[in-house]
């Protein structure tokens, strides 16, 4: 069976990304094409890419502040560092890269009260004697890329990656980032329990029924209804539907984390602007309070030189200050959603002394080679 994607399976995963998988009916009629036609393009879609569909919460109003740490391991100790970035409970995402040397990076949402806390924790782990380089950034919750028809040809149905064109697009972008990518004033919570519970239920598969949702909280699929349009839409709780899959051949193609420094904040906006709705980005956050950003691409390695002169040339141009990145293992990673189990009384239990435990403990195992 064919693999390959044509126009209307790029519209339809277009639609998919701003409606969500739930909202079946109202793509077809947006398209203008049969709503069984549309099922059935999406369940082929589904079969032959492994797409799934997640929700990307807003954790900036669940009161959970975004954190990016990358720590090189010492040889050796590649494995105790991927556990110890899991020893603390609000990690959301931890992977293992490679390229200036072997390490780990995790993803974290920690409640804004206990930063200076996570800080600490941070500190600790570098003290653990098993890294050598240890980088954390705050920063804003992440934006994802849903797939367009942007670089996509119709006629020979394939991918083109126009380089140059890119390049003299970016200085025609807007200075105006997304509101995903703005420093936040604050970081309020303005959700309860069960917003929580759906939410957390939502990043897994954000194509769930209020019905099944219902039945996994022992509530009624009114209760659910009630708190998605009237919490969670209203108040602000969830960013977008994300549409997930490998755009390109597995086999042939590589993940990346960049870094991205700019000179002033209209060059970051025209930048991450011109990266919405590129096949290859799948999702950019913004380091808060500075002009960097953190990128996620994925990209045919054929590609990968020429999207690195296309850097240099905007660097050349006053475009872009610099740029460093890692090469990402996908196969050797981990996510979970957001910590639901420690939201207590409308507020986040954050354990400080328990993820230092945890950690010494792993760091003291690693030493006598238990780990």
């Amino acid at each position: 069976m064919s693999r390959t994607l044509d126009l209307l399976d790029i519209k339809i995963l277009k639609q998919l990304g701003k409606h969500g998988p739930r909202n079946i009916s109202y793509i077809a009629r947006k398209l203008g094409i049969p709503i069984e036609t549309t099922r059935k393009r999406v369940k082929r879609l589904i079969s032959q890419f492994f797409i799934t569909f997640h929700t990307n919460v807003y954790h900036t109003n669940l009161g959970l502040k975004k954190a990016f740490v990358f720590a090189d391991a010492l040889h050796g100790y590649e494995e105790v560092v991927f556990k110890c970035l899991k020893a603390n409970d609000f990690w959301l995402y931890v992977g293992r890269y490679y390229g200036r040397c072997e390490g780990c990076y995790g993803i974290y949402g920690i409640p804004k009260e206990h930063t200076k806390a996570f800080e600490e924790f941070i500190h600790k782990l570098e003290e653990a004697e098993v890294v050598r380089n240890l980088q954390l950034f705050w920063s804003t919750c992440l934006y994802s890329v849903n797939l367009t028809e942007n670089w996509f040809d119709p006629e020979s149905k394939t991918w083109i990656f126009p380089w140059d064109k890119w390049i003299e697009e970016i200085p025609t972008k807007g200075t105006e980032l997304p509101h995903t990518l703005t420093d936040p004033k604050d970081f309020l919570i303005k959700a309860d329990y069960i917003d929580i519970l759906i939410l957390a239920k939502l990043e897994v598969n954000s194509a769930a029924s209020f019905r099944d949702i219902a039945k996994i909280l022992n509530v009624s699929p009114e209760v659910v209804s009630y708190h998605f349009k009237n919490h969670i839409l209203k108040r602000g709780l969830l960013e977008q539907s994300r549409v997930f899959f490998l755009r390109f051949d597995k086999t042939t193609s590589d993940f990346f984390v960049f870094f991205f420094k700019f000179d002033d904040k209209d060059k970051v906006a025209r930048f991450a602007s011109s990266l919405l709705g590129k096949p290859f980005v799948h999702a950019l956050g913004k380091i808060l309070n500075e002009n960097s950003l953190i990128v996620h691409v994925y990209l045919p390695r054929k590609e990968f030189r020429k999207f690195t002169q296309s850097l240099s040339e905007l660097i050349r141009r006053g475009l872009l200050q610099t740029y460093e990145y890692v090469i990402e293992d996908f196969d050797l990673r981990a996510a979970q959603t957001i910590s639901y189990e420690y939201f207590k009384a409308g507020s986040w239990v954050y354990n400080h002394k328990k993820h230092l435990r945890n950690l010494q403990n792993l760091a003291r195992n690693a030493r006598l080679g238990k780990f």
